[in-house]
């Protein structure tokens, strides 16, 4: 069986950064389906922290119904990540809700109908696909295991809105992440705070410090940026309010800097961490792998390769080694959403760059596929508002 996997689309997006909404971009991907046996949603599918799901739901069905009629009978496997954890969140619930569940194993795969409403018409709008979901992650081959990758914030040494959220819900339910060992574990601190945030977003959009456009102002200001330049420049030029607006940028930056060590202290004394303040692009990564080498130890996944999505970087790519690539068994599936702060100018150099996915065949590695690494940034920006 030839299995192809995708993370981290965020479809309806109130940015338009999620690329697969269009269906020019799209065309690609329907295409690299015409040679598997099956397409595997690796979590992220919805973004449904940017307001109601209803306006998601909207954005994402004809890229649902195109699926469908591209897959034509095969198999679509759909498991949800931290950004639409609110998917599976009804049958986490009711499997609690009259006797002590079994515990969470690796691997459920469930039909559309039994997990929610959201994914019961989803499978509708896919179908004649064979839509299952599956959660927290699947067995694509005994010795391949792949899922989404947010139970890796628990042990993330970046502190970022969401380690912070689950270090602090640990933290209070008196459960360190250094004593997890199963996926009751990171469900139990991770669970409580993805239902805050749905919640807060159910009924409006949602403001910058809980859709992520804050977090990567504070990280660019930080010096993390890996694009193709500043944002800013000189101020000579510009109109006398706009050198006002400038400066007190300039101010709030030079603050947020001189602010973060203390608050990094802090974070740590108060048993939230460990967390560090190198918020560099080679940290970010090797934070990310190193956090799910560790929930791929304490899930008990010996020497399978791990696919997973999550932190948006496609990887290893070519020249890429180290151990935190655990030896070629972990495999990053990327995104498809555009975000031009972690870009460069250099079309697909970037392992930021959205169109990557990963091919799993009956035997061999993982192999990863980038399918819009010709597209040029001006394909790839969201249109105009409104266009």
């Amino acid at each position: 069986m030839r299995t192809l996997l995708i993370s981290d689309l965020h479809l309806g997006s109130v940015s338009g950064s999620d690329v697969l909404r269009r269906e020019q971009l799209r065309a690609p991907l329907l295409a690299a389906l015409a040679d598997v046996d099956r397409l595997v949603l690796l979590g992220d599918v919805l973004e449904l922290r940017h307001g109601p799901p209803r306006d998601a739901m909207a954005a994402a069905r004809p890229f649902f119904e195109d699926l469908g009629r591209a897959l034509s009978g095969r198999e679509l496997v759909i498991t949800a990540g931290n950004h639409d954890h609110a998917l599976v969140e009804p049958w986490l619930v009711r499997r609690g809700a009259e006797h002590v569940p079994p515990p969470l194993a690796l691997e459920q795969l469930l039909d559309p109908a039994d997990v929610s409403p959201a994914f019961e018409r989803i499978a509708g709008w896919a179908s004649p696909a064979r839509v299952r979901v599956a959660y927290p992650g699947l067995w694509v081959r005994p010795d391949v295991y792949a899922t989404h990758g947010h139970y890796l914030d628990c042990h993330l040494t970046m502190p970022t809105l969401e380690r912070l959220s689950v270090g602090a819900m640990a933290r209070l339910l008196g459960r360190p992440a250094q004593a997890f060992a199963c996926a009751d574990d990171y469900e139990a601190v991770s669970a409580p705070v993805f239902a805050w945030r749905d919640a807060v977003a159910r009924d409006g959009r949602t403001g910058s410090a809980l859709n992520g456009v804050g977090t990567v102002g504070a990280w660019r200001a930080l010096g993390g940026s890996m694009g193709s330049g500043s944002r800013g420049g000189p101020a000579h030029g510009l109109s006398p309010r706009a050198r006002v607006s400038s400066a007190m940028r300039g101010l709030r930056t030079r603050a947020l800097v001189a602010a973060f060590p203390l608050a990094v202290a802090a974070i740590n004394r108060a048993g939230i961490g460990p967390v560090r303040t190198d918020v560099s692009a080679g940290e970010l990564r090797r934070a990310g792998l190193n956090a799910m080498a560790e929930v791929a130890a304490r899930l008990g996944l010996g020497d399978a390769h791990v696919v997973f999505g999550h932190t948006h970087r496609a990887g290893a790519l070519p020249g890429e080694h180290g151990p935190e690539w655990r030896a070629g068994r972990l495999i990053n599936a990327g995104c498809w959403t555009y975000s031009p702060e972690f870009l460069s100018a250099t079309l697909g150099e970037s392992p930021y760059w959205p169109g990557a996915c990963v091919l799993v065949e009956d035997s061999g590695p993982p192999v990863l596929r980038r399918l819009l690494q010709d597209r040029t940034h001006a394909e790839l920006r969201p249109p105009p508002q409104g266009a």
